[in-house]
């Protein structure tokens, strides 16, 4: 049968019967939000168990936004898809070197991908970054280079990209690091998933 819903009501809707999908599925209560705004997003009910949490992420997330750090993606999908209205009512604003021209001749000189030089070119902003990946593994790979040789200290990572090649061993990569982090554990992910848990801290804070 179909429902008669205001379009208003139709997201608190949509909440509900996420809620009621997941049955029994006991969800941290501190993560609850990111994960059910994911599976809003993707309608994939496998987030519930591949969404994984470094302690206190969403915690950690949520401070760094209020405390007006910038945000940094892979893609310009998730750059778009990041709600820019709250982020710059904090004090942040998103970065997505990517389509950077500069930034594709590096790549092209050093035989490297973009996500390589554009997070290269993100860890030199002067103030704290969530990093934001959907799309590329070569991104991660990077972020953790630079974590380990002491040239980066992430506010947060979310680590989505969507894939085959690296994908998973890249999201691994950042699970054993000692940064916050957010990560979709498999092959899972993409562009939109970044932006949804990027957009369930932010609405956190303004609910």
């Amino acid at each position: 049968m179909i429902e008669n819903i205001k379009p208003m009501d139709i997201e608190k809707r949509s909440f509900e019967i996420i809620s009621e999908l997941l049955g029994d599925k006991i969800l941290d209560p501190q993560n609850e939000a990111v994960i059910k705004r994911v599976i809003h997003t993707t309608a994939d009910f496998d987030y519930a168990d591949n969404l994984v949490f470094s302690e206190d992420a969403v915690a950690k997330g949520i401070d760094a936004l209020r405390n007006s750090c910038d945000i940094v993606t892979d893609t310009q999908m998730a750059k778009s898809g990041i709600n820019k209205t709250i982020l710059g009512r904090l004090g942040g604003t998103v970065h997505c070197f990517m389509s950077d021209a500069d930034v594709a001749e590096e790549a092209k000189q050093r035989g490297v991908t973009r996500a390589i030089v554009s997070m290269e070119r993100a860890a030199k902003l002067p103030k704290p970054c969530i990093f934001v990946i959907g799309n590329a593994p070569t991104a991660l790979i990077a972020l953790h280079g630079m974590i380990e040789e002491g040239k980066l200290a992430p506010a947060l990572i979310i680590g989505v990209p969507v894939g085959f090649v690296n994908v998973i061993e890249s999201k691994e990569l950042i699970i054993a690091s000692e940064v916050p982090y957010i990560v979709a554990r498999g092959r899972k992910g993409g562009s939109n998933v970044a932006a949804a848990i990027c957009n369930a801290l932010l609405y956190q804070i303004m609910r």
